[in-house]
């Protein structure tokens, strides 16, 4: 079974954190084949509660098979502007 470090950022943190999810660089058993979409399910989140996920490092998009190692990161709406550009989430 593949593992992956996950990070939630932000505003996403409180509503995992009432579920008992660590969600600061927190080590995560997935099944094979699960995608960041997977993920968002498996955790309770809306996809309109995300607006770009990281996979090492890079915006990443949601259909993306996950890897054993992997380090996945998501992030809620509402960082600044020029900053979506800086981590590539706009252009």
């Amino acid at each position: 079974m593949p593992r992956i470090i996950f990070s939630a950022l932000s505003f996403l943190r409180k509503p995992l954190e009432k579920q008992g999810v660590n969600c600061c660089e927190s080590a995560m058993s997935i099944a094979e084949g699960t995608t960041p979409q997977d993920l968002l399910k498996q955790l309770g989140l809306a996809r309109e509660a995300v607006e770009a996920v990281f996979i090492n490092g890079k915006a990443g998009d949601m259909d993306t098979t996950l890897r054993d190692g992997d380090r996945v990161a998501l992030m809620p709406p509402g960082t600044p502007g020029p900053h979506r550009v800086l981590l590539r989430i706009k252009k």
